[in-house]
């Protein structure tokens, strides 16, 4: 057998079968084949040459690293299309060139980004301003996802307000229950989670009723992207103790003349460095795992470290940042590189008001069957299959409830003989056949449970939240009449933003969601 020469350019193999008689031209490549490279250096603004820095084609995956001189080859390109090749490593601002591959002694300059937090910087707003051209709400396809969400609302949300100051939610009836009635004339550190632009400063002092300007925007935008770290506990992995939100954030606040933020990208030259954190769970600690008085309120957290997730390295952004098919982040009109869409995060930020998220959290199981002495026995599991943290998770106030019914033929229901019945802090669902999951605090003082008063002193009365992949079961006899020949038993799941009696004093109006539901009917008898 005979091989023609593989040409550069056309990339024909030209195959002679000797003994057969038969050529043939086979095309086993085309014009922009991957098989060119870019080589060069990556150095300093000084000409020193930086060992370790991230090469790539910007907004590709394939990466190289430099080697001690801050040499680099990167290969895979296409020839003779022109691109651009990005370098950059931690504390530097990436740098990049235009070249067209292949390409040697290519020069690529990065230059260190400022590393001190300046006290007196003054915020950007994230609205679309036109006397601010930073500001995010100009050209980024994060900006009216997060200005719905519950963190770009966390400065005016009116349910927190409503807790804040001991009033129903419109502000203007006053009713207790607020941390404002327990402490007067205190600020407390709620502003340390839900206006931390406004607590960097000041974290123990900043008052949710004195927002103004940029601080009123709740977690804004600028905030997130100028966290450098998260202080956390070497010997736990969790936050300190009674260090809630900016108290446990190291922010990068550079000089008032120079731009500085981080991102999930190493390929970005405008005043962006990447930030790895920003793709952790470690990034949300700080205000989702916090205690008061020595008892745990918030835990996701903790929750999400315990779980199989942790292990697999499946972080919260994995749920509640998930990508939703935009092909850049920045909109192709202002600029914005089309990228893998799997690589842009989200900013809708789904959490405990999200019909889809909690429909696709458990999956619960029915199985009936009768038994010898007429009665039925109704078999309930419920499985956390798609929550990284226990469910219902975070603000004590939240509920699972799971309520079951049994009726017969004529629809008459049938009495429960045996099983969980649920509390009356349930409110109208209050003594039906079912279970209610909470974390349950009591009042230190009154012993009144359940309460959602944390800033005051509670302990945890009970418990039974449902971890990752774990199951509750349950288990119900019901009782059936002479003569009944076909019982229907039907299960719902609902979630509750508020213990039922609070939410109406407060005026929550934020009807119950349903997340699961499952019914099942089984014959007692012949038909008559």
């Amino acid at each position: 057998m005979k091989r023609g020469r593989l040409r550069r350019g056309n990339r024909l193999a030209i195959l002679t079968m000797v003994g057969v008689g038969i050529v043939a031209v086979i095309l086993v490549g085309a014009i922009g084949d991957p098989t060119s490279s870019v080589s060069g250096i990556v150095v300093d603004e000084s000409g020193v040459p930086v060992a370790g820095a991230v090469v790539r084609e910007q907004t590709k995956a394939e990466s190289t690293t430099t080697a001690g001189d801050g040499a680099f080859t990167l290969g895979g390109l296409v020839p003779g299309a022109e691109i651009v090749v990005t370098a950059w490593k931690e504390s530097y601002y990436p740098g990049g060139v235009t070249v067209t591959p292949p390409a040697e002694d290519v020069k690529i300059t990065i230059v260190l980004h400022p590393a001190e937090d300046n006290l007196d910087y003054v915020w950007y707003t994230s609205m679309p301003d036109p006397d601010v051209p930073v500001g995010c709400g100009h050209c980024m396809v994060a900006f009216p996802q997060w200005v719905e969400n519950a963190h770009g609302l966390a400065g005016i949300n009116a349910r927190f307000f409503s807790m804040y100051n001991g009033t129903d939610i419109t502000g203007t009836l006053a009713m207790g229950d607020g941390y404002k009635d327990d402490f007067p004339g205190t600020a407390g550190n709620c502003a340390n989670c839900h206006a931390p632009v406004a607590a960097a400063n000041a974290p123990f002092t900043a008052d949710m009723n004195e927002l103004t300007g940029v601080a009123a925007e709740g977690v804004a935008c600028e905030y997130c992207h100028k966290i450098a770290d998260v202080y956390l506990d070497p010997a736990t992995g969790l936050p300190y103790d009674n260090a809630p939100g900016a108290i446990s954030y190291v922010l990068n606040r550079p000089p008032q003349d120079t731009h500085m933020f981080y991102g999930p990208f190493d390929d970005v030259m405008r005043r962006v460095s990447y930030l790895k954190l920003e793709k952790q769970s470690q990034f949300c600690a700080a205000c989702h795992q916090f205690s008061f008085w020595g008892t745990p309120i918030y835990e996701s957290f903790a929750e999400w470290l315990e779980s199989p997730y942790a292990d697999e390295g499946i972080h919260c952004q994995a749920c509640h940042m998930a990508p939703t098919g935009v092909e850049y982040f920045v909109y192709p009109e202002n600029g914005g590189l089309i990228r893998d869409s799997d690589s842009i995060a989200s900013h809708l930020q789904p959490g405990a008001a999200d019909v889809d998220l909690l429909q696709n959290t458990v999956e619960m199981t029915l199985a009936v069957e009768p038994s010898d002495d007429g009665a039925v026995i109704a078999a309930i599991a419920i499985t956390n299959v798609n929550a990284g943290h226990h469910v219902p998770t975070d603000y004590p106030g939240r509920q699972m409830i799971l309520v079951v019914t049994a009726v017969d033929e004529n629809d008459e229901p049938l009495p429960l003989s045996d099983g969980p019945t649920l509390p009356d802090w349930c409110g109208d669902q209050g003594g039906l056949p079912g279970v209610a999951y909470a974390k349950v605090l009591k009042d230190a003082a009154t012993g009144e449970s359940p309460v959602v008063n944390y800033w005051k002193q509670t302990s945890i009365e009970s418990d039974n939240r449902i971890a990752a992949f774990a199951t509750d079961r349950s288990t119900y006899r019901f009782e059936t009449s002479p003569g009944t020949r076909h019982v229907t038993v039907s299960a719902v799941l609902l979630f509750r933003r508020l213990f039922q009696d609070l939410a109406e004093a407060k005026a929550w109006d934020m009807p119950d969601i349903l997340m699961e539901e499952a019914q099942t009917s089984t014959p007692l008898g012949p038909a008559g």
